[in-house]
């Protein structure tokens, strides 16, 4: 991981009522609700319809192509899983939600096989039996379903769960770094070849899979200087 100073904060929200998801774009079908002060995100769609059930939620904000994301995740209910995406952006240059892009509404595919780039880091992973048994975080590259790193998840099951973690994401430039509370889960660098160039600035998002309900606070974006 290179060297860098963690600065001002660029952006922070509570994620604490409706108000502080103005402008936040859904695609996919989600129930958002505050309970206790919290951003609550669970499916909308039955979980039996697959990934038509998943959906993401996109802040509205283009963060710089060096930052630190954080924020509190405590998982409700399980089986499920959660995603950060990060750097997101249109190909050939265009924002994220031009119209003339595919149209994405939370399945998978719709995102690492079509017509944007990004990056994203998948946790608390208990979607799958296989999942569970062996608990991981892991991040990828796209477009396409490139497997860059992975690192072990510290997060217990729901049942075991006492209050929220703190998830921390930094990408300085090329390098990113992926904590659970102060533990380093993993670090990976890009170097700009392997996998296409390196992704700059985009949007951050936060995907769900069902039937995962699970609460986020306190989303704090800190510029880096390298």
């Amino acid at each position: 991981m290179k060297s860098f100073t963690v600065g001002d904060v660029i952006y922070s929200n509570p994620l604490a009522s409706e108000k502080d998801i103005d402008g936040f774009r859904m695609e996919g079908q989600a129930c958002i609700t505050f309970p206790g002060g919290k951003m609550r995100m669970e499916n909308a769609l039955d979980p039996s319809l697959g990934q038509a059930s998943n959906f993401v939620f996109w802040c509205p904000k283009i963060m710089p192509a060096s930052f630190q994301a954080s924020w509190q995740f405590q998982p409700i209910r399980e089986p499920g899983l959660a995603m950060f995406w990060f750097a997101a952006r249109g190909h050939d240059g265009k924002d994220l939600f031009d119209p003339t892009l595919s149209k994405r509404e939370g399945q998978y595919n719709q995102y690492f096989d079509s017509d944007m780039n990004a990056y994203h880091a998948s946790y608390f992973r208990r979607k799958q039996d296989t999942e569970r048994q062996f608990t991981t975080c892991n991040m990828r590259k796209s477009k396409g379903f490139h497997l860059v790193c992975q690192g072990a998840d510290p997060m217990p099951s729901v049942q075991d769960v006492v209050g929220p973690y703190t998830i921390t994401v930094t990408k300085a430039d090329n390098c990113i770094q992926f904590k659970v509370n102060d533990l380093i889960s993993f670090e990976w660098e890009d170097d700009g070849e392997t996998y296409g160039p390196v992704w700059q600035e985009g949007y951050i998002g936060f995907r769900q899979m069902a039937p995962l309900i699970a609460d986020y606070s306190n989303l704090e974006i800190r510029e880096l200087k390298l």
